[in-house]
């Protein structure tokens, strides 16, 4: 009796040691990798190494057709089809091909309505992991993407290099159909509608279609009035991020937009361009009743207005 008694002891005891093992074994699974420039922590360190490379702008790999730089190797692999033209992925409801998987799984989700990505904070869903963790931003006010220019900050690294093209002028999107240059892919992807016609994108609440996911994403806030960018500064909100940028410089006074003729400075491009046409003489806005031309859409506006 003894014995077995002084046997189940050490099977107890060994059985802690076990369990105490496998729970140290378990926290080590759960060590998280933190960023020391911003804190956000990683489950995985490579993870880290990558996200290091938004504050550093470090961009290890280089394409050997045209020489971009990337931070990932996966985008790096992604921009080669642009080259190549490879597209082996093909959607089985509209046929549409794709250089990518995750570029098909993410244009499949527009056919079903699918968003498996939810905020926690404010329960709003997405169709995909990026666009939920730009969203969060929101909340946050984190603006991790920095101009190495002039110190301005971002929440989105597409803004900053839009932002870039500012400082440079850079236009390296181009038309293949014609010919026409831009400084972003997007604004490249968009206009190429014009020629296609194509309009995938349609509003399930009035059957609106749109040639752009954020197109139609703007519009449905007409249906439901969200306004979800706020003035940290005067608490005033806005149904888009464009509009809320503009609205930030009447309290900064910032006027990013220079004359490249006589160097005066403007809060938005749109009054840049219409600035430029004293310069120029150019008056493309026509009347559709009588013809006559301004040099300003608000001037056409007013003109029709009074006839």
């Amino acid at each position: 009796m003894e014995i077995e008694f002084f046997e189940n002891n050490i099977k107890c005891e060994m059985s802690k040691q076990i369990n105490f093992t496998d729970d140290v074994k378990k926290e080590e699974e759960k060590t998280l990798y933190q960023c020391d420039i911003c804190e956000k922590a990683f489950s995985q360190k490579r993870n880290l190494t990558n996200h290091k490379r938004i504050h550093t702008g470090e961009k290890l790999y280089q394409c050997d057709i045209c020489g971009k730089t990337f931070s990932q190797i996966g985008y790096l692999t992604k921009h080669r089809h642009m080259h190549t033209g490879e597209r082996k992925y093909h959607c089985n409801i509209c046929g549409k091909s794709f250089s990518g998987s995750c570029d098909l799984t993410s244009h499949i989700r527009i056919h079903t309505g699918e968003k498996p990505y939810h905020c926690d904070i404010c329960g709003k869903s997405f169709s995909e992991s990026t666009h939920l963790t730009k969203h969060k931003r929101i909340h946050t006010g984190e603006k991790p993407y920095h101009c190495d220019v002039c110190g301005k900050s971002f929440s989105v690294s597409s803004n900053l290099t839009r932002h870039k093209h500012i400082h440079t002028g850079e236009k390296p999107y181009c038309c293949d159909i014609c010919d026409k240059s831009f400084s972003q892919i997007s604004h490249l992807s968009r206009h190429k509608f014009i020629h296609t016609g194509e309009k995938p994108y349609q509003c399930d609440i009035c059957g609106k279609s749109f040639s752009e996911s954020s197109a139609i994403t703007t519009h449905k806030r007409i249906h439901t009035g969200e306004k979800p960018y706020h003035c940290e500064i005067c608490g005033k909100s806005f149904s888009l991020r464009s509009h809320l940028t503009v609205h930030i410089r009447t309290h900064t006074g910032e006027k990013p937009y220079d004359c490249d003729v006589c160097e005066k400075s403007f809060s938005q491009k749109d009054h840049l361009t219409k600035h430029k046409c004293i310069h120029t003489g150019e008056e493309p806005y026509h009347c559709p009743i009588c013809g006559k031309s301004f040099s300003g859409r608000s001037q056409l506006t007013t003109h029709v207005c009074g006839q």
